[in-house]
């Protein structure tokens, strides 16, 4: 969608964009300022593969600070973004067959990459109605003996839900009676939390698991970084030797410059996170009415990250001016993106229909230019 928006924008069409995961402020001038500096002190050959030692420190002092973990630097691995971190866990521990339970709406690459992996992904659906979030007796149901990982996203993409801590210790009791099923803990929204929401990861609410809790996060979304490719991830050692291992007969490492850039993210002033949320906090309020005054659409409001995941249901099976039936979640997205040229994305990629996802990372403008088109083209339907 994505592509199509860029395809569409080259073409001088007035379309707007709500599919890009990206915030759109700039990255703060500090970690700017520390990748300059780097390169003029010509830091710019090949570091080691698990990332530099002075960053693997900062990403341990963070995970202190911020989480109440306890790690060493050979516990860390650095990657070229999230995404590597969970594809070399992935690699590193899948044999051909074992499970991997993803509660659903998940981010659409989890699948692809258990797939490749030779996994087997294991979608367990949480609607709307529980929050989008998995309960116990779900993970309990969905077990087996060839389980090997839980892949759990707090807050959500696409949803915005975060799980409580009383949330997480529930999922994680279930998972102490299941000792050869592993935890992957994705926070790379961690930073992005509205209000009285209290951001937890499971080792922090769990320590008896630490032993097969991997914990991943990332400098794109929390400090604006998301071309910087830098993602880690914090383990037990097998486990990250093993990812690194991997990682040395493919990138090999992340950006040295991205790499110094992130010691200064970690490191420096963290002031700007909470200017920022301010900010997607009134889009998120603002979106959320303007969606929900919109015929067929329901728009429940999430605590974190920087998306909604608003219901279609009241739309399927309704036609569009030009005679077409709405089928699915699909047919109202290429309806949008053709009749207002408003780009968003469907809730069958994310695994949990009828639902589509905003990104209200941009401007209130545009957002409220993008809904006012949305309340039209849910009107002009019969």
């Amino acid at each position: 969608m994505a592509t199509k928006v860029m395809e569409l924008k080259a073409e001088g069409v007035n379309v707007v964009g709500l599919a890009s995961g990206e915030p759109d402020f700039d990255t703060p001038e500090h970690i700017i300022e520390a990748a300059k500096q780097a390169l003029d002190r010509g830091e710019t050959r090949y570091t080691p593969v698990a990332g530099t030692l002075i960053l693997r420190k900062a990403v341990c002092d963070k995970l202190k600070r911020d989480n109440e973990l306890d790690y060493t630097p050979d516990q860390i691995s650095v990657g070229c973004g999230g995404k590597q971190i969970i594809y070399n866990a992935l690699m590193a521990s899948l044999n051909p067959g074992d499970e991997v339970i993803l509660p659903a709406p998940f981010w659409p690459s989890y699948p692809d990459m258990v797939l490749l992996s030779g996994g087997v992904p294991v979608i367990v659906q949480c609607t709307q109605e529980n929050g989008f979030k998995m309960r116990p007796d779900q993970l309990e149901a969905s077990i087996t003996p060839k389980t090997k990982w839980l892949l759990l996203n707090s807050p959500s993409n696409p949803t915005g839900a975060v799980y409580t801590r009383a949330e997480l210790k529930a999922l994680t009791d279930v998972l102490l009676k299941h000792p050869g099923v592993w935890l992957f803990s994705d926070d790379i929204y961690e930073k992005i939390v509205y209000g009285e929401t209290k951001f937890f990861t499971a080792a922090q609410v769990q320590p008896a698991l630490n032993d097969r809790i991997l914990t991943m996060n990332g400098l794109a979304k929390g400090y604006c970084m998301t071309g910087w490719r830098v993602g880690y991830a914090a383990g037990p050692i097998e486990l990250i030797r093993a990812m690194n291992m991997l990682q040395s007969q493919s990138t090999t490492h992340t950006s040295s410059i991205s790499q110094a850039a992130a010691v200064a993210a970690l490191n420096g002033p963290q002031d700007f996170i909470q200017v920022h949320n301010a900010a997607f906090s009134e889009r998120r309020d603002m979106v959320v009415r303007l969606i929900n005054d919109c015929e067929g659409l329901h728009c429940p409001k999430p605590e974190g990250a920087f998306y909604v995941y608003p219901s279609c249901r009241g739309v399927i099976g309704k036609t569009t001016p030009e005679g077409k039936v709405l089928g699915n979640d699909e047919d109202f997205v290429d309806y949008l993106l053709d009749s207002q040229r408003v780009a968003a994305v469907f809730g069958e990629a994310f695994g949990l229909t009828p639902h589509f996802r905003i990104s209200y990372a941009t401007s209130n403008a545009v957002l409220e230019d993008a809904c006012s088109r949305i309340k039209k083209a849910c009107a002009d339907l019969r």
